[in-house]
């Protein structure tokens, strides 16, 4: 698996075979009872107040157990064979998850050299819920994939939606004043200014806009919360390019419409006034 060792050992054939009373403990246990992973060699345990306390020999990185998207509970890792465990005489580990790190990951060639050299030592074993690792994770995001999708299509629609539609409004508020255009150039007013003029009254709506789009968002995060794993709910990252896109947009929609309205000839500005 590829699980970090923080402090102290690991497990050996002789702790196996000699049912040494040892014990490894992840990283957030260790944490949660002695503050330091390594105050923790040294230190005793025991599953159950009828069993031997037994020694913590290791620490070991945290592992999650019910998908990344929960968190890695608190544990304890005991050897497969023990004397005195949770009421037994003797506790042996009959079931047992082996995993294999091979470039033929997946592949059946691999899963076929696997049960030949577990049915050459004992031809009774079985081998189920044979899985990758891709696979495992893959199953375990399954449903939070599918709805994340969903959000981000929904999302992505709303995000159209609201550019055309700031694309939209400011369009005909900037197509409204066009015979106060056409007095403004008859006067000699350049058009650079009252273009800038039009962007800039786009560009303080859409930071209106921004804002309490930005306020209700963070608002929102609760609920989406609970579909985010190791990821912060208020990403600045997120918001900021968002928020620029939308920005974007909105003096995009400004200065193609402002542009247009340039075209207006003062002399019918004139005489319709």
């Amino acid at each position: 698996m590829g699980n970090r060792l923080i402090a102290g050992r690991d497990f050996t054939w002789t702790d196996t075979y000699q049912r040494s009373p040892v014990a490894m403990l992840s990283e957030n246990l260790a944490r949660e009872l002695w503050g330091d992973p390594r105050l923790a060699i040294g230190k005793q345990i025991t599953a159950n107040p009828k069993d031997p306390w037994r020694e913590v020999i290791g620490v070991v990185n945290d592992e999650r157990e019910d998908g990344v998207q929960e968190k890695a509970p608190a544990a304890a890792y005991y050897p497969l064979l023990m004397n005195d465990f949770e009421g037994d005489a003797v506790a042996v580990q009959r079931t047992v998850s082996y995993i294999v790190r091979s470039q033929r990951g997946g592949s059946q060639g691999l899963l076929a050299a696997v049960q030949q050299a577990v049915w050459s030592m004992n031809a009774s074993l079985p081998l189920a819920n044979v899985r990758t690792l891709q696979e495992i994770y893959d199953k375990s995001l399954a449903r939070t994939s599918f709805t994340l999708v969903l959000l981000a299509i929904a999302g992505a629609m709303a995000l159209l939606i609201g550019m055309v539609g700031i694309y939209g409004v400011i369009s005909y508020s900037v197509s409204q004043p066009r015979r106060e255009i056409g007095i403004h150039l008859a006067l000699g007013a350049p058009q650079r200014e009252l273009t800038r003029m039009f962007i800039a009254h786009g560009f303080v709506l859409a930071l209106i806009g921004v804002a309490c789009g930005l306020a209700g968002a963070v608002v929102l995060t609760r609920v989406l919360g609970s579909l985010l794993f190791d990821i912060n709910p208020l990403d600045p990252l997120t918001y900021a390019a968002v928020s620029l896109g939308l920005i974007a947009a909105a003096i995009a929609a400004s200065y193609i419409p402002a542009l247009r309205a340039m075209d207006v000839e003062p002399i019918e500005a004139l005489c319709a006034e």
